[in-house]
């Protein structure tokens, strides 16, 4: 799937959401002043910018797979230390942080047991591994209404509620197989309006992640009909998108 594409069009398209998100996440986690704190799959820093202003840059680590998340976050927070690499093989050592989050990754891990193990590998023992999936499955998503609409039109797109984490008690399960104990669960739902149909959709066609790969895959007509079809939906703007994750943490 595509991550490989500039910091603003991720933070067109999903940056809207997960930085309000962020928020709610690190209350969630319990990140606070004093901590030394590990983002994984940080992307272009929706979640990594809270945290600075939690804990200060020189506490706060990131990593991301995707090279212009890192250089753009890089650019953007310099006394972060952000590099590339993947939450299954962390380049840190045992137990180096306070509190190891990932906000919206757990879905895009290539195995996500085993990166949950990881994030409680370099977490503390008294620390807090915390991570967090949209609920996609159960149409709580800001990607829903769309992969709705396109299922309506074309019943074999396959979207995204499939997803590791993306189902009721799903990370859990996960938390459970990486071995986290003291495992609490909980539902993080957030709120963001629009100011126009377009301001909304427009995102969707950048080609990232699954959905901005499905949108990008479609003919102009395709497309068109995919557009009018969300905008019926929707009706008049302004309208605002609520959306819920799935969130848990727990002790390595």
């Amino acid at each position: 799937m595509t991550f490989l594409v500039p910091p603003d069009a991720y933070a067109r398209f999903m940056g809207r959401f997960a930085v309000p998100l962020g928020l709610e996440f690190a209350d969630f986690a319990g990140i606070a002043p004093g901590q030394r704190v590990l983002d994984v799959g940080c992307g272009p820093g929706a979640l990594t910018t809270e945290l600075v202003r939690r804990v200060g840059a020189d506490h706060v680590a990131a990593i991301d797979p995707s090279p212009p998340f890192v250089a753009g976050l890089h650019e953007r927070l310099p006394d972060v230390d952000v590099v590339t690499g993947t939450a299954e093989h962390l380049p840190h050592p045992d137990r180096e942080f306070d509190a190891t989050v990932a906000q919206l990754v757990v879905h895009f891990m290539s195995d996500p047991a085993g990166g949950l193990r990881e994030m409680a590998r370099v977490t503390r023992p008294d620390g807090v591994a915390a991570a967090c999936v949209w609920d996609h499955d159960g149409g709580r998503s800001p990607l829903s209404t769309v992969w709705e609409v396109a299922r309506e039109l074309d019943p074999g797109a396959i979207a995204e509620d499939g997803l590791p984490g993306a189902r009721a008690g799903h990370l859990e399960e996960l938390a459970a197989a990486a071995g986290w104990s003291d495992v609490v669960s909980g539902v993080l739902t957030v709120t963001v309006p629009s100011a126009s149909f377009e301001e909304w959709w427009e995102p969707y066609t950048f080609g990232v992640g699954p959905l901005g790969e499905y949108v990008r895959s479609l003919d102009d007509t395709a497309r068109a009909r995919l557009r009018d079809r969300c905008a019926e939906r929707l009706g008049p703007a302004p309208f605002s998108i609520t959306a819920s994750a799935w969130a848990v943490r727990g002790r390595p």
